[in-house]
């Protein structure tokens, strides 16, 4: 035990003196967290809308202010005739035009419907989309305050809408979760991606094999600062996520760590694979972003699991951080207790399991 606690003193001592190693550790999740936190996000607000108006009612006047005094749009013009609509559309200066009609008033008097015209610039489909929403919403509301200020019934059926989860459907309480794997499976990969071919680099692997360690005690030693790093990494993302970014934790610490614990055994087991077969920290380093780029893009972090192709989502089966965007993401926001978690849990450990025996495997086969 004495060698083997020398041993990681050694690997932290190599990890905090090497420059590139220290910015590793430091510089990505820094960064990487400002960015995604702020910068990803799917809310979409302060859409440009143009108004023309050719009804100059208090009514009409009275739904523009709906429109204008709105947070998520922002008016960028006033028009007059509807030759000013293309221009506008076409030069993304406006991605929505909102038209009252002269006889907007008129019918609303008669008890008629009162149509309105919305232009939307559908070239990015999903934030017209978005827009259609918002403008549908507002429409909604001024519907019903103008039957309940002159008593009339309203719509047979209503829609009242409660979000679980997610009351206020804020966009960073789903992702900045998913940014403590994210950013957890990045350092804990470099770091371990890079301890054995840095050793071959540097040329001290060979004084490695003179020494009395077992090639075990070698890849646990090299192993455990990769976890004790991970963990602490995971612990910075979390209370910057609850205490900086507001993201509420409602579930149980224990469970959360467990799975941190698991997830950071599956990461370690791959980098550890890539360290074994890399001669150079260049291409340990190479190997790691090989692994990190599908593994981000398949573990449902952005786009959703169950809109990927059949083959595609049988391939996520492998992705340790599938399982772990799963767990982060239930503790947080649903307080799931550990035995809704189970499915996710031990997948993480079968692929933790095994790929830290194809490591020392692969270890043990280029020492000799």
């Amino acid at each position: 035990m004495a060698r083997l606690i020398a041993l990681i003193i050694k690997e932290f001592q190599v990890l905090l003196k090497d420059p590139r190693s220290r910015f590793v550790i430091i510089g990505p999740p820094l960064i990487q967290l400002i960015v995604f936190g702020y910068a990803a996000t799917y809310d979409v607000t302060d859409l440009p809308i143009a108004i023309y108006n050719e009804c100059p009612g208090v009514i009409s006047r009275d739904l523009v202010a709906h429109f204008t005094g709105s947070p998520n749009f922002r008016q960028v013009a006033t028009i007059s005739h509807e030759g000013e609509i293309g221009p506008l559309i076409e030069a993304k200066t406006a991605l929505l035009v909102l038209h009252v009609g002269p006889q907007f008033e008129r019918a609303l008097a008669q008890g008629t419907p009162a149509p309105l015209q919305v232009i939307l610039d559908g070239r990015d489909s999903n934030t017209a989309l978005i827009a259609l929403g918002y403008a549908r919403t507002i429409l909604a509301n001024v519907n019903a305050q103008w039957a309940r200020q002159r008593g009339l019934p309203g719509p047979p059926a209503r829609l009242e809408v409660r979000s679980w989860f997610n009351p206020n459907l804020q966009s960073r309480w789903f992702i900045v979760p998913g940014i403590v794997g994210l950013l957890t499976l990045v350092v804990t990969m470099l770091v371990t991606a890079l301890s054995v071919a840095r050793e071959r680099e540097q040329g001290t692997f060979d004084q490695l094999l003179v020494t009395p360690y077992q090639p075990w005690e070698i890849l646990l030693g090299k192993a455990v600062p990769g976890f004790i790093i991970g963990t602490l990494e995971a612990t910075l993302i979390i209370l910057a996520t609850v205490y900086w970014f507001q993201v509420p934790l409602q579930g149980n610490l224990a469970t959360l760590y467990l799975g941190v614990m698991l997830f950071l055994m599956s990461a370690i087991g791959v980098g550890l694979m890539i360290s074994s077969l890399s001669i150079t920290q260049q291409q340990g380093l190479l190997g790691a972003f090989l692994f990190l780029v599908p593994a981000i893009i398949l573990s449902g972090f952005s786009t959703p699991i169950a809109n990927m192709p059949p083959l595609i989502q049988k391939l996520t089966l492998i992705d340790p951080l599938r399982y772990f965007m799963v767990i982060l993401r239930s503790v947080f926001l649903q307080d799931a207790p550990f035995a809704l978690l189970v499915n996710q849990m031990w997948p993480l450990a079968i692929i933790g399991l095994v790929s830290l025996t194809l490591a020392a495997w692969l270890f043990r086969q280029r020492m000799y």
